[in-house]
């Protein structure tokens, strides 16, 4: 794969620019703490991951905040323990507090020089907000799940993305798909005839953490630890 070949890069936002991990840990850790779990935070995002994404298929039109608040108490049944609604509004409000991969900031400036940006997001508008003022960048294309009514790895999103390519004049071969999650992203954009690029953020930690296994079919084209590295290879191949 030559990265000067592409000039749009669409872009999962969380667990690959934003550290959704972090983020929902900062609010399960302190709530197994009061209800007397001894779970680590790697253990307490196993526990959570899949109840998140039984709430996307299940309320598909819902906002994430309230994805996240149904997921936190799926998640508490599952350990034994209540997760009260202060606490579950707490987890569907947390979005924008949600802090951005250290190298995530420079390296989608120093990438918006060469390709259009875009964002296929399974957040809501207003949660988007505050973690793109993180970010500091403004992006071509912002497509979230409230705008498609459906999370990934659904096909809405990718649908979606190929209105948005006709309306930004790229055709659809010009277009690379940029990903950490295997499950929303990777799967669903080799259904849809992408190429991507595998963020490995998780490439020092064993197991899944927030995200499901992946139980269907995909593939990747490259794959980076960071998006720094990402970022430099694409500056390179740019710089012929």
């Amino acid at each position: 794969m030559n990265l000067a070949d592409y000039d749009a890069l669409s872009f999962d936002c969380y667990g690959t620019l934003i550290d959704w991990e972090a983020g929902i840990a900062a609010v399960l850790a302190p709530w197994a703490k009061e209800v007397g779990l001894v779970l680590t935070d790697e253990e307490l995002l196993l526990a959570y991951a899949e109840n998140e994404a039984q709430a996307e298929r299940d309320t598909p039109d819902a906002l994430y905040s309230a994805i996240l608040a149904d997921a936190f108490r799926r998640t508490g049944e599952k350990l034994g323990k209540e997760v009260t609604d202060e606490w579950a509004a707490k987890l569907g409000a947390s979005v924008p507090d949600w802090p951005a991969f250290p190298d995530s900031t420079e390296a989608l400036a120093s990438l918006a020089k060469d390709y259009k940006l875009i964002i296929l997001s399974n957040v809501h508008r207003e949660g988007f907000a505050g973690s793109n003022a993180r970010l500091g960048v403004e992006f071509d294309k912002i497509i979230t799940a409230q705008d498609v009514k459906a999370y990934k790895p659904a096909p809405n999103h990718f649908e979606a993305l190929d209105d948005a390519l006709e309306e930004l004049g790229v055709p659809r071969e010009r277009l690379l798909h940029v990903a950490q999650s295997l499950f929303h992203d990777h799967v669903p954009a080799k259904r849809h005839g992408l190429p991507s690029v595998w963020i490995n953020r998780r490439h020092d930690r064993p197991g899944w953490g927030a995200t499901p296994e992946p139980s269907d079919e995909y593939t990747y084209d490259l794959e980076f630890p960071t998006m720094e590295g990402f970022a430099a290879a694409a500056r390179a191949a740019k710089a012929g």
